[in-house]
């Protein structure tokens, strides 16, 4: 129950990163919902990946480097699906910082209601 609810919540996140953002449109909450299962399932299986190719640079930056890392991710799922458009690699960067910033209330809301 808790993934599902996390799911939804990340769905409705990605809408308000869309209404908040021009750059990042969403077609209806179907494809909000699709997008963030795959955006979900892009940071469990290639970041972690690209986290340690990038190790150096990363490193050399200060961590700065991983907001790339992000973008990539969140350019990568607009470019896998047909109802979640992203406009440029900018656009996906200040996207992904907005979505993961709701990521973080969407995270304190489900620990809050299963602890």
């Amino acid at each position: 129950m808790k993934i599902i609810i996390k799911w939804l919540l990340s769905a409705v996140a990605l809408l308000l990163v869309a209404y908040l953002y021009s750059g990042v449109q969403v077609h209806s909450f179907g494809s909000a919902m699709i997008a963030a299962l795959v955006i979900g399932l892009l940071n469990a299986v290639l970041r972690p990946v690209l986290v340690v190719l990038t190790l150096p640079v990363t490193i050399i930056t200060v961590g700065l480097f991983l907001f790339v890392v992000n973008g990539l991710m969140f350019w990568l799922a607009s470019g896998i699906l047909g109802g979640f458009h992203v406009t440029g690699f900018g656009a996906a960067m200040l996207g992904a910082l907005i979505y993961s910033v709701l990521g973080l209330f969407v995270d304190a809301l489900v620990s809050r209601l299963f602890p």
